[in-house]
């Protein structure tokens, strides 16, 4: 099998011990999660390879930890936005030393479940003295979707109401504190379990509704005191989202970046929205990256100094071993976790 690495088709085998000791006074053989083949957790294998090499505009990075995200339970599967190619190094950020010992972190296409990365240096961000792996991986995916959500997506406005499903999640929790921080009037948040709904009511939501729930428009309105809702900020899919469409009040807005159910809402209707004065925007965060200004750099310094100012936390959600990626996925995909997980490549 072959996997591509800077570039050039490179073979790869598993892990074993003959493969470790054909190793045996060589560099030391990378050790990296490889997909042959799409599907579920059971196709992250681990594997050894030659190093990557860092091409014009790309970053050798160390790996200390890379992100989990549930994106990544989509690239295993190849449903996801972008198409992925096999054979593939799964994994879109990683956080570690480049060249004369600067810390970055970075996001990268694929490639982050391995010991070293090569990522594009137009999408590596330096980071700060006193910022952690965790928060460091926490702030380059989910809390730059969280601040382009609600900066560039809804436009919040001070006192309107915002909803944020799955408010436990990477994303939700860190939206939670935002929108609340930013004056939003009222922060609503739903959550699966007792457990979730009590951390994101600690997070500052206002309000916290059972996602089980059988209404979701029914639910949200009563949260609100009866009100429709102005904002809503969906990873869901399916009945939940077109629930939610039609909580929204005149002139709500809701911002679509994720489909965690596997399921498609239903189609939204144009006369809908203009009968209601209501938007459905989507994003996608590699999307952010084209805008001028550098707006994803200016969330992410946004973000690090909240941050280290004490008004942005990150909730650890579990580290797992490169050898513990499967079950890693399955918890993803199960929606047991919460916050943040990250992968260490060192065991």
């Amino acid at each position: 099998m072959l996997v591509r690495a800077g570039g050039a088709a490179q073979r790869a085998v598993p892990v074993s011990q003959s493969a470790r000791s054909a190793c045996r006074g060589r560099l030391k053989p990378l050790r990296a999660i490889q997909i042959t083949e799409f599907g579920g957790p059971e196709v992250l294998t681990e594997v050894s390879l030659p190093d990557p090499v860092a091409g014009e505009g790309e970053l050798l990075v160390e790996v200390s930890r890379a992100g989990l995200n549930y994106a990544d339970t989509h690239q295993a599967e190849n449903s996801y936005l972008s198409r992925m190619q096999l054979p593939l190094v799964p994994g879109g950020e990683v956080v570690g030393l480049v060249g004369g010992g600067r810390r970055v972190v970075a996001l990268t296409s694929s490639g982050g479940y391995a010991e070293k990365a090569a990522v594009p240096a137009a999408t590596a961000f330096d980071v700060p003295d006193g910022i952690d792996d965790l928060t460091a991986l926490s702030m380059v995916v989910q809390g730059a979707t969280a601040w382009l959500l609600l900066r560039k997506s809804v436009h919040l406005e001070p006192g309107e109401s915002v909803v944020v499903h799955a408010g436990a999640g990477g994303v939700g929790s860190i939206a939670v504190q935002l929108a609340k921080k930013w004056g939003a009037g009222r922060v609503i948040a739903t959550a699966s379990s007792a457990e979730k709904r009590a951390l994101a009511t600690g997070l500052g939501a206002d309000v916290v509704v059972d996602s089980t729930v059988g209404d979701m428009t029914e639910a949200l309105r009563d949260a609100n005191n009866g009100r429709r809702v102005d904002v809503v900020l969906d990873m869901t899919g399916g009945a939940v989202t077109d629930q939610s469409v039609a909580a929204l009040a005149p002139f709500g807005r809701l911002a679509f970046y994720g489909m965690a159910s596997r399921e498609q809402p239903s189609a939204v209707a144009l006369a809908d929205l203009l009968s209601h004065s209501t938007a459905v925007v989507g994003m996608w965060l590699p999307h952010a990256f084209r805008l001028p200004g550098r707006v994803v750099h200016r969330a992410m310094g946004e973000l690090f100094d909240l941050v280290l100012a004490g008004d942005l936390r990150v909730v650890a959600g579990g580290e797992y071993g490169l050898s513990e990626v499967r079950r890693a996925h399955e918890d993803l995909r199960s929606r047991r976790t919460t916050g943040k997980l990250v992968l260490d490549p060192s065991r």
